[in-house]
């Protein structure tokens, strides 16, 4: 069974995409054994608590320097014993060490079709106003393994998502979560879960 934590800053709408895909049986051969997020009070943890998921709080304020924020972090996924970390909405970069402790075993939601808008500053709904300011016409969500990049590493799987008139940045976040992130992670989680797909030499291989 393939240990899962899931990282998380806020309302945690891919936490539940998870959650009910293990619960419905999308999602096979996998658990989830712990969340961790980095800001106390926010929805996800209730969808943690409400699921029976162990959650913690892990907050860079919390600590004077960053490394120690990095080395709590670290002890805590070291506790939990993953064997693949999920980053859903988590808005904190995580330490470069993470990438060598775990690699091929770190995969990342972002909310559009990268390498466009993405990278330093481009996060949450930031990635949506942008799109819209750039007046793009197709944008989409991406999940890919992680590296010592930001949003760099190897894509796994994309899903384009048609901008609409009249869309707000808030209107188009929700048609991209529900079009694409939250059919995009879920199946990774159950792909990797089963065999089906790794990280190899840089670049995500799909087995048969």
């Amino acid at each position: 069974m393939l240990r899962v934590v899931v990282c998380v800053s806020g309302g945690g709408t891919n936490l539940q995409a998870i959650i009910d895909g293990v619960k419905e049986g999308s999602i096979t051969g996998a658990e989830l054994v712990g969340v961790i997020s980095n800001n106390p009070g926010v929805k996800s943890l209730e969808r943690a608590a409400n699921a029976g998921i162990p959650a913690f709080v892990v907050r860079p304020k919390d600590f004077a320097v960053r490394d120690d924020f990095h080395k709590a972090f670290m002890d805590k996924l070291a506790e939990l014993k993953p064997d693949l970390i999920v980053l859903a909405g988590f808005l904190v970069r995580i330490p470069e060490e993470m990438c060598k402790v775990y690699p091929g075993k770190i995969i990342n939601i972002h909310p559009s079709l990268i390498p466009s808008f993405c990278g330093v500053g481009y996060y949450g709904l930031k990635v949506h106003e942008k799109a819209l300011e750039r007046g793009v016409k197709i944008t989409g969500a991406t999940v890919h393994f992680v590296n010592e990049g930001m949003d760099e590493g190897p894509i796994i799987d994309q899903i384009p998502v048609r901008v609409l008139e009249g869309d707000t940045p808030e209107v188009l976040q929700r048609r991209v979560m529900e079009e694409a992130e939250w059919k995009l992670l879920p199946k990774a989680i159950d792909d990797i879960a089963n065999g089906r797909l790794v990280m190899e030499n840089g670049r995500a291989v799909r087995k048969a």
